[in-house]
């Protein structure tokens, strides 16, 4: 809605306050050139968004400050809801925040930034891409835009907090050599139609040719192959380490004694499933601590957050 979003970007840009008077329905009307249905169609649509009220004595008005906040991550996930429930609760009074999931669908995600340009006081995105900058983000000033997760390109002068899924991959692997080297195979489970950022496959093989280790990615069905004692498997997604937790409970096995298992990724259900199992990955919570502080304090911040290995029983 052109007219309601014209009136909201003069809303968040401080050309209008608290308390300021909105034209009435015929005044705007006039005013902009439109009908009367459509001026009530777009005050309606800023009272949804919260940006303005009425009353029978004022008329339309606008409301008491709203930071509105776009919050655009890629898929649910356990470590997602840590996310966001740390963002959420570093937040004061008086900030909205709008959750989206772009699913990887590059048309979806487009749209959604590009219906939201002006509707927003802070954008804090997950890119489409881990390996090049989405164009449609230029359109958001850089003070207003915070990158997570993924960002192994150029991000010009916009503010991130991200991850490093290469090198502090290699190095995390690197930190757990000894216990890695102890069984006779590493196995990465990483299906092919999960949009992973492929540098890690390429930093997992790196790893274990430079060390001498006998491994394995598994990435299409074929790939699969019964679980082994004495192997270690590294795997991307939930589903696939819950698969592995079932084989191993068929064959009698014990996760950390007959055969090794490491989730990517932290969740809160890792430290009580079998005994617990082991995880590398970075602190989503600490993501969503600073993602809130750019939003409160619009400081540029510009970070990779360290990749760690929370050892368990399973290893």
């Amino acid at each position: 809605m052109i007219l309601a979003d014209n009136i909201s970007q003069k809303i968040l840009q401080g050309d209008l306050v608290t308390g300021d008077n909105l034209p009435s329905i015929n005044e705007a009307s006039e005013s902009y050139a439109v009908s009367r249905d459509t001026v009530f169609k777009a005050y309606k649509e800023l009272k949804k968004r919260g940006l303005i009220d009425s009353n029978p004595m004022k008329g339309y008005f606008v409301k008491g400050e709203v930071n509105r906040v776009l919050l655009l991550l890629d898929q649910y996930s356990p470590f997602k809801q840590i996310l966001y429930n740390n963002f959420v609760d570093n937040l004061p009074d008086g900030f909205q925040v709008d959750l989206f999931f772009h699913q990887y669908n590059k048309h979806l995600f487009e749209t959604i930034i590009r219906e939201s340009i002006g509707r927003y006081n802070h954008y804090v995105v997950m890119n489409f891409s881990n390996d090049k900058f989405s164009e449609e983000l230029k359109r958001i000033p850089e003070n207003k835009l915070l990158l997570l997760d993924f960002g192994d390109f150029d991000k010009l002068n916009y503010s991130y907090i991200c991850q490093d899924f290469g090198k502090a991959f290699y190095q995390c692997l690197l930190d757990f050599e000894s216990a890695i080297a102890s069984y006779k195979k590493f196995v990465l489970v990483s299906p092919e139609h999960v949009s992973h950022p492929e540098i890690t496959l390429k930093f997992f093989r790196q790893f274990c040719e430079d060390k001498g280790i006998n491994h394995a990615v598994w990435r299409k069905k074929a790939d699969w192959m019964p679980v082994e004692k004495h192997c270690l498997y590294l795997c991307i997604l939930p589903e696939d380490m819950v698969k592995i937790i079932h084989q191993l409970d068929d064959q009698g096995f014990i996760p950390g004694k007959d055969a090794g298992l490491i989730a990517y990724n932290e969740n809160f259900m890792l430290d009580v499933i079998k005994d617990g199992i082991t995880s590398i990955g970075v602190d989503f919570g600490k993501m969503g601590e600073l993602a809130a502080e750019f939003v409160r304090t619009a400081k540029p911040v510009k970070i990779y957050l360290p990749t760690k290995l929370i050892v368990r029983k399973s290893v």
